[in-house]
């Protein structure tokens, strides 16, 4: 059991009610963590990270009503980059774990695992390891998901919710008002995001950003 470095809070971000409850359990078990909050989608979860300080722990299911692939986990890295991020689902494509480390998460545990991997991965982060779960073999997205994810993953907080306006088709003048910011800080920042991103326009900033559904992340079926 992880004894020295128990979280004061822990949140799940689930949208089953029945597996948040298990999950808890599970926590609480495994750790000495009693504090614990479950929020059902992204929007929730952003709203209770800017209620309270900071979690000592995440545990992120990737299926939520609000986001797509990975876009909900660049979205909660890019608003809380220090807080260990423990993804479990029930999607366990080699390229889908990868996909997820690469975008930030410290360790993947699949949603049918026992409690001993689950108190593996927690162990592991609290020594600073990222976690794989057993029989993980490391690849790589369809074509460039891989370095995709990891550029999505390097935008702030702030250039990722610009990000999502460009993909909603608003323009600078429309995300400004939006945002209460002016005009030339957005000018600004889609300028640091189409640097980091590699691209040449705003088409081609939502084509990047549209490789991180899951469609795009998973690897080329074998035959």
């Amino acid at each position: 059991m992880v004894q020295d470095t128990v979280p004061e809070w822990a949140l799940i971000v689930d949208d089953h009610p029945l597996f948040c409850d298990a999950l808890e359990l599970t926590l609480k078990a495994v750790s000495n963590v009693q504090n614990i909050s479950a929020v059902g989608s992204m929007e929730a979860a952003i709203d209770a990270l800017h209620m309270r300080s900071p979690p000592a722990l995440i545990v992120l299911d990737l299926n939520l009503p609000d986001v797509d692939g990975l876009d909900g986990l660049i979205k909660l890295r890019s608003t809380t980059r220090l807080c260990p991020i423990i993804v479990v689902s029930s999607m366990c494509d080699n390229s889908i774990i990868s996909g997820s480390l690469q975008a930030g998460a410290n360790g993947f545990v699949p949603k049918h695992s026992r409690r001993a991997v689950f108190q593996e991965a927690i162990q592991a982060i609290s020594a600073k390891e990222v976690y794989r779960p057993p029989g993980y073999v490391e690849t790589s997205p369809r074509g460039d998901g891989q370095d995709v994810v990891k550029r999505l993953a390097s935008l702030t907080r702030q250039q990722s919710c610009i990000l999502e306006l460009i993909c909603d088709g608003k323009l600078n003048k429309q995300i400004a008002y939006e945002l209460s910011i002016a005009e030339t800080t957005v000018k600004a920042h889609v300028t640091a995001i189409m640097r980091k991103l590699d691209v040449q326009s705003r088409t081609q900033a939502v084509l990047v950003a549209q490789k991180a559904k899951f469609s795009n992340v998973q690897s080329e079926p074998t035959v």
